[in-house]
């Protein structure tokens, strides 16, 4: 619980802090765990509990059932939450371009070259209603389809997905790193629909290579209420993610949970290089970067649609240094 504490004689008194996420290992998380490898949370006296879960969905229902704190989560549900009246804020933004890749199964047995030829299909997602779910409904919707031309189905995001999709439980599957090049060092090259893993992916996709993804968001009333703790832990993402750009992939790999960096080290070590551009170091979001994902959503859920929002609500901050200064 918020504000509890542990304390013995020897230790001081730390806060505990209940975060979900959906998909610990993946990459696009990467700083969340980081944090705590480097002793971050503890130096800024905090004591975080993550939870790790099959997916976005699954965080952002922990969080409304009061059983997590914060969410580090995608962005989209803080846009698609507040749609529906339910006060979500943001308050730190860890990704530039979501990460995401639409990746086809090696085992399919059917002929899959575009997003077109999904019609019939079995999708992996996250989980349903996940941003995994909204990037791979969005990429249906710029062909004129929609999701109930294929089937959609929940796979998680570590090694429950690339068992899907090696051993053809799914035909193709939304994945991001180190899914994908796991997936493809045990059965070669793989056909890639969609890819917002690199800038020029995200600006194929979206026509813009900038598009918030990964950030810390919670309950507006939580934030007002708790304001040292959240302004604790931005504090600690935000020299973790400035940690990241004045260090080596070698060291960012090696500062990570072996169970985290799988059987290849050198291939983990290769999927941070490729992944650390779309890290933002600043924690802030572009001020057209709410009304971006709004328009987006608003496309695939009439709610976000008809909705009337104050984007200026959905990030704030005020909870980041003033002014940001490296570690």
């Amino acid at each position: 619980m918020v504000g509890g504490c542990r304390h013995n004689s020897s230790q001081p008194r730390h806060t505990s802090l209940r975060i979900a996420v959906g998909g610990q290992t993946q990459l696009v998380y990467l700083p969340l765990t980081l944090a705590q490898q480097l002793g971050y949370y503890q130096q800024e006296g905090l004591d975080v509990q993550i939870t790790d879960l099959a997916g976005g969905a699954k965080a952002l229902e922990a969080l409304l059932s009061g059983s997590v704190d914060v969410v580090c989560g995608y962005f989209d549900h803080v846009i698609q939450m507040r749609a529906e009246g339910k006060k979500l804020t943001a308050f730190l933004l860890m990704q530039r371009f979501p990460g995401l890749a639409l990746v086809v199964s090696p085992a399919t047995a059917r002929q899959i070259h575009r997003v077109e030829d999904l019609s019939g299909a079995v999708v992996g997602v996250s989980a349903p209603g996940s941003s995994t779910s909204f990037f791979l409904r969005y990429l249906l919707h710029q062909v004129g389809m929609d999701a109930a031309q294929l089937a959609e189905t929940g796979i998680g995001m570590g090694a429950s997905a690339i068992a899907a999709m090696q051993f053809g439980k799914v035909d193709a599957a939304v994945l991001a790193e180190p899914a994908i090049s796991i997936l493809a060092r045990r059965k070669g090259p793989l056909r890639i629909l969609a890819d917002t893993r690199t800038e020029q992916g995200a600006r194929a996709v979206y026509g813009s290579s900038y598009y918030p993804a990964a950030v810390l968001y919670s309950h507006q009333n939580w934030l007002k209420e708790n304001g040292p703790i959240a302004r604790a832990v931005a504090r600690a993402l935000l020299r973790t993610l400035q940690w990241m750009q004045n260090h080596s992939p070698e060291e960012i790999a090696r500062a990570m949970p072996e169970t985290f960096r799988g059987e290849d080290l050198t291939l983990y070590i290769e999927t941070v290089r490729s992944a650390l551009p779309m890290f933002e170091p600043s924690g802030r979001m572009p001020r057209d970067g709410p009304a971006r994902v709004r328009q987006l959503l608003s496309l695939l859920l009439d709610k976000v649609g008809q909705a009337t929002i104050d984007e200026a609500e959905t990030f704030s901050d005020e909870w980041l240094p003033q002014p940001f200064a490296s570690p």
